[in-house]
């Protein structure tokens, strides 16, 4: 199964300056339950941002600038090329926006977590056409920032 996990704001914004530009307690959960065990398929700078291998998991970094080479970790220098590495294990694509905007079409699952603020930022979700999809409400928390689990799986 190819699926991607994302969290964006309500303006679709995923980043600011190599960031993400929000901390919600428990907001992270769902991407660690979900990927633990499996593939998970990055870009460079996305990485480099988590700064660190995923524990418990193989990462994959696609980056034509740089290899990275640890402990369950390699480089691709393509989404095709990482899909491939995985060996029929289950991918997780998370991030960023030009990985995302590729995967998107290959993708079966969406995983969104959807942050109920608008933020500024310079690195977004790409739209995608929803038709596609069927969208399932996981789960909804009224924290400080309120924010839900969304799966949208491909009909």
């Amino acid at each position: 199964m190819i699926a991607l996990i994302v969290a964006y704001s309500k303006n679709r914004v995923i980043g600011l300056n190599g960031k993400i530009p929000w901390n919600i307690k428990g907001e992270k959960s769902r991407f660690k339950e979900l990927t633990t065990g499996n593939v998970v398929i990055m870009g460079r700078r996305t990485f480099e941002e988590i700064g660190r291998p995923l524990p418990n998991r193989t990462t994959i970094v696609v980056s034509n600038t740089k290899i990275f080479s640890d402990k369950n970790c390699l480089t691709a220098h393509s989404l095709n090329e990482a899909i491939e590495l995985s060996k029929g294990k289950d991918i997780f694509i998370s991030g960023g926006e030009k990985l995302y905007k590729e995967a998107i079409p290959l993708v079966k699952k969406m995983y969104i977590t959807e942050i109920d603020f608008e933020t500024e930022g310079d690195t977004f979700f790409p739209f995608f056409d929803d038709t596609l999809f069927s969208k399932t409400i996981d789960a909804s928390f009224n924290a400080a920032i309120p924010y839900k689990y969304l799966t949208y799986t491909r009909k």
